[in-house]
């Protein structure tokens, strides 16, 4: 079998150095020397850099590259071929070239030097050089110019993550959408309230229905609010947010055409030495989709209860059937939708402890995990996004009541005797309870043979539009039907 020769192999790499020495580069390849020590020691996350965050870092780049060309620290030939590198990576290309693992020691130095490297020869390459060349265009003296690791890449994070927010935010609306839906469409169906996983006062199936979307509707402003934060970027603030090696129009102007490039409404900071060293931000958004994450939990806590059965469960609500439960048991199915949401906020609440350690730990001028809060921001707003959407469009939207079980529980509740209790008392109304229980007779049964009241009361006082609604049932002056949504319109 032919060999090659010692100057075909020679031909294949390229040797790149830098302050620990040298290496032998693919010559193919449009990361360095930089990205391959990276390579070769972190694995830890076994996965790479978020493709926003990707394509974040890029936009980045491209904005320092254009205000570098702007108050003329870079020429227009470098600045516009690093600005068009920038954008094909953006645009989704070269993130095969991305080796970063997203867990990295030097607060995210590696992801940075990556980026710097793959815009270099990508650069060349538009210029006619060769790969590698870096007498056309440097990593860190063209494409790192005026900057630090340490004011881009918290800022790309910030961005990424605003983006990654949008889809929430749309996800949560969506979400709650069909949670008003349903409010509305089961505005009618009487059932029986629990507390403390025991028969408590009537309400509508509706009403529960309504309280989801309340919960999930503050959800939406809270993650709108905090957005405010987010958008304040340290681009500029080089190193420690002082602006060593950063020209003054430069840093006044980078954030600026940042935020023409991104669509965001990114602000400079008023203070970059505290956006560089102190990561609350990204711990007040990480609590707050663990708060959503927590009301994902409850409602779908609440559906499992509410479907369980169908024989010997409550069984007042049907899910949608999704797939066969079991592959001993015929004919089960399973709550797998809101057990899959579920299982999505338990990672999240992960995510969220992560993110609190890694702020936490900061030191002085810089917090070195970033990357761990970057890593950890971005999966949570994935899941989050991803759970909402997949609870309305395969769950919530599908949901049906089952009204005669609603009903019939209802109707034989002890704790009816509540609604009695405004016009016999509570000693009466305790009676009543009692003796319809240790009879296995309804309320108004009991109440109708002791003669506490008649039967023409009786139908008003239990009535569903008495019941459900604020005041004395039975002594009420609107109709006797049950509560109307506020929400018709949907």
């Amino acid at each position: 079998m032919p060999t090659q020769s010692q100057d075909e192999l020679q031909r294949d790499v390229r040797v790149e150095s830098d302050l620990l020495g040298s290496l032998e580069v693919p010559a193919d390849v449009y990361w360095g020397i930089h990205t391959l020590r990276s390579s070769r020691v972190f694995h830890l996350a076994g996965e790479g850099l978020h493709p926003e965050l990707i394509r974040a870092l890029a936009l980045v780049k491209k904005a320092c590259a254009l205000a570098n060309k702007r108050v003329g620290l870079l020429s227009a030939e470098k600045a516009d071929a690093i600005a068009a590198a920038a954008e094909d990576v953006a645009s989704g290309q070269l993130h095969d070239q991305f080796l970063t693992d997203a867990l990295q020691g030097g607060a995210g130095t590696s992801a940075n030097m990556n980026m710097n490297e793959v815009l270099a020869n990508r650069a060349i390459e538009r210029l006619g050089g060769a790969l590698g060349d870096y007498s056309v265009i440097h990593p860190l003296d063209d494409v790192n110019l005026s900057q630090s690791t340490n004011d881009v890449f918290p800022t790309a994070v910030r961005v990424a993550g605003l983006w990654l927010l949008d889809g929430v935010m749309q996800a949560i609306t969506d979400l709650q959408d069909a949670l008003r839906q349903k409010e509305v469409e089961f505005a009618d169906v009487l059932k029986i309230g629990r507390t403390e996983m025991q028969d408590a006062v009537p309400v509508t199936l509706g009403q529960e229905f309504g309280a989801w979307a309340e919960a999930v509707k503050r959800d939406w402003w809270r993650l709108n609010n905090v957005g405010e934060r987010l958008r304040q970027v340290n681009l500029g603030g080089t190193a420690v947010g002082t602006g060593i090696n950063a020209n003054t129009h430069y840093i006044y102007i980078a954030s600026d055409i940042l935020r023409d490039l991104t669509g965001l409404p990114i602000v400079r900071s008023e203070n970059m030495v505290d956006v560089t060293q102190n990561c609350d931000v990204f711990a007040e958004i990480s609590g707050l989709i663990k708060s959503a994450a927590v009301n994902l939990m409850k409602i779908s806590a609440d559906l499992r209860l509410l479907s369980s059965g169908p024989r010997a469960g409550f069984a007042e609500i049907g899910l949608p059937e999704i797939q066969a439960g079991s592959s001993i048991m015929p004919g089960k199915v399973n709550p797998v939708i809101p057990e899959a949401v579920a299982q999505a906020a338990i990672q999240i609440q992960a995510c969220d402890l992560a993110i609190t350690l890694a702020a936490q730990n900061g030191q002085l001028e810089l917090n070195a995990f970033v990357p761990a809060m970057a890593h950890n921001l971005m999966r949570c707003l994935d899941l989050l996004r991803g759970a909402a959407k997949l609870f309305s469009d395969h769950c919530i939207r599908g949901i049906v009541a089952n009204r005669q079980r609603c009903e019939k529980f209802a109707e034989g509740a002890l704790s009816l005797a509540t609604a009695l209790t405004g016009h016999i008392g509570y000693e009466k109304a305790t009676e009543v309870a009692r003796e319809a229980g240790l009879q296995g007779r309804s309320v108004r049964e009991v109440a109708l043979e002791r003669g506490y009241l008649t039967e023409e009361e009786l139908a008003r006082i239990l009535s569903p539009g008495q019941m459900t609604r604020p005041g004395t049932p039975g002594r009420q002056t609107h109709a006797d039907g049950p509560p109307v949504s506020p929400y018709k319109e949907h």
